[in-house]
């Protein structure tokens, strides 16, 4: 993982809070200075909850997990699918949709219905209907992959969050906090921290802040699962091998079988052949009757 500075931190903006009399009381830990009415974001704080956000992020994807990528303010919205469409993350940049973590299966049959219909129109399907149905079904499409376009590849729930501003997507926090699932988000001076798993104390305003940070937690996916991938290549391999290993040993009792049953015939052949040589050695010395 890149080793992050206070001045890349600066020179992005993280630091830059909003005015004073914006701010919620619970930012205050976070705070180092007011100047000319804004706050300043204490950046040694910043790279502390960006570098613990990261390596949990890293370890999470590592372990097989995902993580949901959420950004729908303006500021927001490219960078997020940008950055999560890089490392190949489930992503949500238009608005919240509603239930996502709490109505799991209802948002998955969503998610297998635009495949569905994905697969139906390519393979030719939509034809034997009129062509106002095929276009009406064509808009109906299009419209939900707006929404559902950045989680199409999820088949099981989303075990983490990432949030770029938790006023903004309070909706998304509400539902992280009621399923219990770990929230990684950028908290800016009036924003609230409870129950934010790791915090990153910074300006979720600015794209350049948006844009390092993002980048930075999009990286630490991109580690973890090359390292996933890592792993599970390792395990097949081993069972491949194991399977080798257990093939070379059926064979081997295989020949083994196979030699001893040809050496019972053997033995067999032998034993039907000895009674006809006694018996013609006998006849050969029988007596001359007179």
């Amino acid at each position: 993982m890149k080793e992050i500075t206070l001045q890349d931190l600066l020179e992005a903006g993280c630091h830059f809070g909003h005015k004073s009399e914006r701010w919620h009381p619970k930012a205050q830990q976070f705070i180092y200075i007011e100047k000319d009415g804004i706050h300043i974001i204490d950046l040694a704080k910043t790279k502390e909850g960006l570098e613990a956000a990261a390596t949990f992020v890293r370890d999470l994807v590592a372990a097989g997990s995902e993580i949901l990528f959420v950004g729908t303010k303006r500021q927001a919205k490219a960078i997020v699918k940008e950055e999560a469409t890089r490392v190949g993350a489930p992503f949500i940049t238009e608005r919240w949709i509603g239930g996502f973590l709490t109505n799991w299966d209802g948002i998955h049959r969503n998610i297998q219905k635009i495949i569905r219909l994905d697969e139906e129109e390519a393979t030719g399907k939509w034809k034997k209907f009129p062509k106002h149905e095929q276009m009406k079904l064509g808009r109906y499409v299009r419209r939900l992959k707006t929404f559902y376009g950045g989680v199409l590849s999820l088949n099981v729930p989303p075990q983490a969050l990432f949030v770029i501003d938790v006023k903004k997507e309070i909706a998304a926090v509400r539902e992280g906090l009621r399923t219990e699932i770990p929230i990684v988000a950028i908290v800016d001076t009036n924003s609230d921290p409870t129950g934010i798993t790791h915090v990153i104390p910074a300006n979720d305003d600015a794209v350049g802040s948006i844009s390092f940070l993002t980048k930075t937690i999009a990286d630490a996916y991109a580690e973890g699962k090359a390292t996933a991938m890592k792993q599970a290549a390792d395990v097949q391999e081993k069972m491949e091998a194991q399977k080798k290993k257990e093939e070379k040993k059926v064979a081997v009792k295989e020949e083994k079988a196979a030699m001893k049953a040809e050496e019972i015939t053997a033995t067999l052949t032998v034993a039907e052949e000895m009674p006809k040589v006694t018996k013609k050695v006998r006849v050969a010395k029988k007596p001359e009757t007179k």
